[in-house]
């Protein structure tokens, strides 16, 4: 049992019947009044994201997750399939738990977080930058360099990502996993 000066960025805990990652928090110590913790809490069963306000001191629950490398091996109509990279176990991820899935390449190492005692798999880590080859953009047109513009791209994954005017088919870029906005062009 933790309590509210225990809360950290990452933590997770138990609230109202379901498990949250703490993404942000703040200690508030107002000039009139009790002291109090604003946090935002991410599900990690749903995905949604809601603030919640503990007053100081507060006894939260918090959950012991083990974090493990798979390597991503394919996707089929039952899910994304892993293997342990220990274990050589394999286990099988909903959709709904990723993030960014058509950012996944095959051979790619991940981390999955485990609920400790449950040995249930919660939610799904990947890279923060992955690199990945352009297979399919149209040219950008000379000279329309003026102006930070954007065209759609196809990369090695499948995935449309939206890439400056100067990148070219066959070009390697670095994609942000986080939100799958393209980064930079990777020297070759």
């Amino acid at each position: 049992m933790a309590t509210t000066s225990d809360i950290r960025k990452g933590m997770c805990i138990e609230h109202n019947n379901d498990t949250f990652v703490i993404i942000e928090f703040q200690h508030v110590k107002p000039g009139k009044g009790n002291a109090f913790v604003r946090t935002k809490l991410k599900s990690l069963t749903t995905g949604k994201v809601l603030d919640n306000t503990f007053q100081a001191g507060h006894k939260v629950d918090e959950v012991r997750v083990e974090r493990r490398k798979f390597q991503f091996l394919y996707s089929d109509d039952m899910g994304f399939n892993f293997m342990n990279n220990e274990t050589f176990e394999q286990v099988s991820i909903a959709e709904a738990m990723i993030e960014n899935p058509g950012l996944l390449k095959e051979g790619m190492e991940v981390d999955i977080l485990y609920h400790a005692e449950r040995e249930v798999p919660l939610t799904l880590e990947m890279p923060q930058y992955i690199e990945v080859e352009v297979t399919y953009t149209e040219p950008g047109v000379k000279g329309d360099t003026a102006t930070n513009t954007l065209k759609p791209a196809t990369i090695e994954t499948g995935a449309e990502v939206r890439v400056p005017l100067f990148i070219n088919q066959g070009d390697m870029i670095k994609v942000d996993t986080s939100n799958g906005a393209y980064v930079e062009r990777v020297k070759q």
